[in-house]
């Protein structure tokens, strides 16, 4: 009478079964510390901004005291209403003026080159043309021209419309900048979207409208809040075109208002607060398109 005997098998273990809760865990301490360097990174980046805003608040004798600024003492919106005080004549200029002009001329920028830009992106990424080469070099060059190189020819050219608002958007609607970021996110689009379009009977504008910009929204956002930053923050063109007071933008009246003796840091930083709020607010609201946009158009720094 024969006897069988069972012998256990025993199951061989993949090192990476042996070593998952080890990797897991290498995994957790690896995602721990890249979030806590973009925490430093992120509060490095805000604290002049909160500085600024703190000091803001604070009397002019206590807004430069190194780290201490942070400490929130004495807090009150004295500076922004002598601010606003003093600015309430003619001879002065009106603080809502010069909001009001930069907001016109970021506004026309911004509505105009997306306009005007996109078209342009579009037609040198979609449609062939004698020429189009030529014409897309040329927006490259132009690219990395910088503005100080024409500006003394833009000068001369528009001498006849200075003190003028609409002397401070009409050289900015057509960027080559906005028109090449424009054409690399159009050039990556798929064309199926276009020939479906064409064969559901629509027309070239339609297309456009209906079918590409709907999709581009990312790029859209992307030009826009740039777009947006560089107009509200123009100082050069608007310095060597505007001596009125009654159309100066914000970034001239804040380097002139420093430079009156004796120096109010602290009306300085509320004025500095109420320039940089609308910048603040235009990218909090854009920022998941303008991500997606840097992300898809391949947009780097």
């Amino acid at each position: 009478m024969s006897t069988s005997v069972t012998v256990p098998v025993r199951r061989a273990t993949s090192p990476a079964t042996r070593h998952s809760p080890h990797r897991r865990k290498a995994r957790r301490v690896r995602t721990g510390a890249n979030y806590l360097l973009l925490t430093v990174l992120s509060l490095l980046f805000a604290a002049p901004i909160l500085y600024m805003f703190i000091g803001s608040l604070k009397p002019s004798d206590q807004v430069l005291g190194g780290l201490s600024g942070f400490a929130p003492r004495n807090l009150s919106l004295h500076n922004y209403n002598a601010v606003i005080g003093q600015f309430d004549n003619d001879a002065s200029g009106h603080f809502a003026g010069f909001y009001l002009t930069s907001a016109i001329v970021a506004a026309v920028v911004v509505a105009g080159g997306l306009v005007v830009n996109s078209l342009a992106g579009y037609a040198l990424a979609r449609l062939r043309w004698r020429g189009r080469n030529l014409a897309l070099l040329a927006v490259i060059a132009l690219v990395i021209l910088p503005f100080q190189a024409i500006a003394i020819p833009l000068f001369y050219m528009l001498n006849t419309m200075r003190d003028t608002v609409y002397v401070q958007f009409l050289p900015f609607i057509a960027s080559a900048f906005s028109i090449y970021l424009f054409y690399t996110f159009f050039a990556g689009l798929p064309k199926e979207f276009e020939e479906a379009a064409r064969i559901d009977g629509a027309g070239p504008w339609r297309t456009f409208l209906l079918v590409i910009v709907p999709n581009a929204k990312p790029v859209y956002a992307s030009v826009a809040i740039l777009t947006f930053l560089s107009s509200w923050s123009s100082f050069l063109w608007p310095v060597m075109m505007v001596d009125q007071p009654d159309v100066r933008p914000l970034p001239v009246e804040i380097a002139v208002f420093e430079g009156q003796a004796p120096v109010d840091w602290g009306q300085v930083f509320a004025f500095g607060v109420m320039m940089v709020a609308p910048v603040l607010l235009v990218f909090l609201l854009f920022q998941r398109w303008f991500v997606r946009g840097v992300v898809a158009s391949g947009v780097k720094g």
